[in-house]
């Protein structure tokens, strides 16, 4: 299993030079790459191979004076820069095949000096942890590190990132063997989400939305309007741009951390969670696109299921057309608000007499369609199969039997400290 800690650092004016070197230069490689295997489709010919172009554009453009100045970094650095072009034409290929899931991926593109930078060292460059509180990297030298936690692990790589705003971070990646078991509870709750209450729980908790984003949005307009009135290129312009980055990251990680605090109470609290396997793409298409844009459900529940894997807690997701809203948690009926005329009813009476809050009786109907799928077999997550994972799409309750098992996948889990 690989996790992913992040911490901030905090470069010295001389470490902010050689870093901003290192981000160049892998910054040219790529697009170098890119450019390459452009006029290679354009011409008619293969696309050229890793090695060849390791070869041209970092081996022998070193030679020449118009690339000398790629021998001041890492040479690693400069070699996975080229390995994330590969990456990326690999899993642009994969898409157009159909061999990916997901939306659709784009070919390649340019990378631009503005935004968010990142170069990765990787073993072979022998960065090391200090005990000093600091990390010291090739031809850059020690940085000093914030370290909120301690590593679980000898790194294997990291990436060095700088934001739009100016922020350095260290992103480690660890391979670890086995999982953080939590404790065993006995709690189980079914998740409804929505856009007036972020979440219901069918235990009768309620989650508010927090809307971090139309919090700031007229700081935001603000910041946007004081940008487009400077002229392209000026000093100020770039004050502008930075100032409208800070107002972004400031609503990024106040999400963030809201988020990763839902998801250790939900967590910590139940054994058996259950959620409606919304899709969050479509719902984005239409009226309210911006409210589910910032509630972010999609990487709640992405989170959740992470972290419920972990944790060694059962994590369902129930299928998107089972009627939750519209099925009487008492008496089983279909009786429920039906279509866009429905959305408005925020309390319906059943013909049993029954009287639900909408989203509490869906989530209710969600926690006992998942916990049947569950006894089913039908779960296709690790922790409810015994300890197994169905094909298809992780985590996702189906209404088939499942039609074999594989090993489990390895996850990837970002930690922001």
């Amino acid at each position: 299993m690989l996790l992913r800690y992040r911490f901030r650092i905090y470069p010295t004016a001389p470490q902010r030079a050689a870093l901003a070197r290192g981000f160049g230069c892998a910054r040219v490689v790529y697009n170098d790459a890119v450019a390459a295997r452009k006029a290679a489709h354009a011409e008619g010919a293969p696309y050229p191979t890793a090695a060849a172009l390791s070869k041209a554009l970092i081996t022998e453009a070193k030679r020449t004076p118009e690339r000398s100045w790629l021998g001041e970094v890492s040479a690693v650095v400069l070699q996975q820069a080229l390995a994330d072009c590969d990456r990326a034409y690999r899993n642009f290929f994969a898409s157009v095949k159909g061999k990916r899931r997901g939306a659709r991926v784009g070919p390649p593109r340019f990378k631009r000096r503005m935004g968010t930078q990142a170069i990765r060292f990787t073993r072979n460059t022998r960065f090391r942890v200090l005990g000093n509180e600091r990390l010291r990297l090739p031809k850059i030298g020690e940085v000093k590190v914030a370290w909120s936690r301690a590593l679980p692990a000898e790194p294997t790589s990291v990436t060095v990132v700088k934001t739009a705003t100016g922020r350095y971070y260290a992103s480690f990646v660890v391979s670890l063997g086995g999982d953080e078991m939590l404790e065993p509870v006995d709690d189980e709750t079914g998740i409804d989400l929505g856009l007036k209450d972020f979440a219901v729980l069918s235990n009768g908790k309620t989650i508010d939305n927090p809307r971090f984003f139309a919090r700031l949005e007229r700081k935001l307009v603000k910041a946007q309007r004081v940008l487009s009135r400077k002229v392209k290129g000026s000093a100020n312009r770039a004050k502008a741009r930075i100032a409208v980055a800070r107002v972004h990251e400031k609503i990024k990680d106040r999400r963030d951390d809201w988020i990763n605090q839902q998801v250790k109470t939900i967590i910590a609290e139940n054994q058996g969670i259950y959620v409606e396997d919304l899709s969050v793409r479509a719902l984005a298409r239409g009226r309210g696109a911006k409210s589910i844009h910032d509630a972010a459900l999609g990487m709640f529940v992405s989170r959740l299921e992470s972290k419920a894997a972990r944790a060694g807690r059962t994590f369902v997701k129930v299928d998107r057309f089972f009627p939750s809203t519209q099925l009487c948690s008492a008496c089983g009926v279909l009786s429920g608000p039906k279509g866009l005329q429905g959305l408005g009813a925020r309390e319906w009476a059943c013909k049993c007499g029954a009287v639900h809050d909408r989203d509490r009786n869906a989530a209710a109907n969600i926690l006992r369609e998942g916990k049947r799928v569950v006894a089913a077999g039908q779960a296709e997550t690790r922790n409810a199969s015994g300890g197994q994972v169905r094909p298809g799409k992780p985590g996702t309750a189906r209404n088939t039997p499942g039609r074999g098992q594989n090993e489990e996948p390895t996850r990837t889990l970002t930690t922001v400290s």
